[in-house]
């Protein structure tokens, strides 16, 4: 996790410069970061989305983010694109600067606490929330390819000339999406540079 957390007074000049789209450090309120326990993300999130409403505290806290980006994970040898948490372990929430919305905050279940060095919430910068809460077009979207083999691992040859052929992994490239396999022919081990999709687990 690696969210700088900066004192809120920049958000007097967030009008200053104009901006192409709308930017999410424009509307109302301040946004906060705060910790979550692992895995309780959205857990946490409808928690305190029920803590609004039972509390009427919908002009206090306005909006809670689990933020996430599009990234491509391989299932069964094929590409798939998925939502993946980008800061697993933290909400961020835009909310008033007031006690009564921070007191919600905290004593929500699965909420460990705010974001930040000092004794009370600090707020992000506008920097901060545009980067992680601007969206992002198709074409900027990350491919972080998640593969299902390992260095060693006998997998089989699903096509090309040495279809039906066995051999151990020995290198991975999760860049170009290859693989480098050890094929045994006429009883030499030979590398053979392979993409993800022409091998398949035994």
């Amino acid at each position: 996790m690696n969210i700088k957390v900066t004192e809120e007074t920049a958000h007097q000049n967030q009008t200053e410069q104009p901006h192409s789209i709308q930017s999410p450090y424009d509307r109302p309120g301040f946004w906060y970061v705060v910790h979550t326990y692992a895995g309780f993300e959205e857990k946490a999130k409808s928690n305190l989305e029920m803590a609004i409403a039972n509390r009427d505290a919908q002009d206090l806290i306005h909006e809670i983010v689990i933020p996430k980006e599009k990234v491509t994970e391989f299932k069964k040898n094929k590409p798939v694109k998925v939502d993946k948490k980008i800061f697993p372990g933290y909400l961020l929430i835009r909310c008033e600067k007031d006690p009564r919305a921070f007191d919600i905050i905290r004593t929500t279940p699965g909420i460990t606490g705010f974001v930040g060095a000092s004794a009370r919430p600090t707020a992000l910068s506008r920097k901060e929330v545009e980067e992680i809460l601007v969206a992002k077009t198709e074409g900027e979207l990350r491919s972080k390819p998640k593969i299902d083999f390992e260095l060693g691992e006998t997998v089989r040859v699903k096509e090309g000339p040495f279809a039906d052929f066995s051999g151990q992994i020995a290198e991975i490239n999760e860049d170009q999406l290859k693989v480098k396999v050890l094929v045994n022919i006429f009883g030499r081990e030979t590398p053979v540079e392979l993409e993800f999709t022409q091998i398949a687990k035994l």
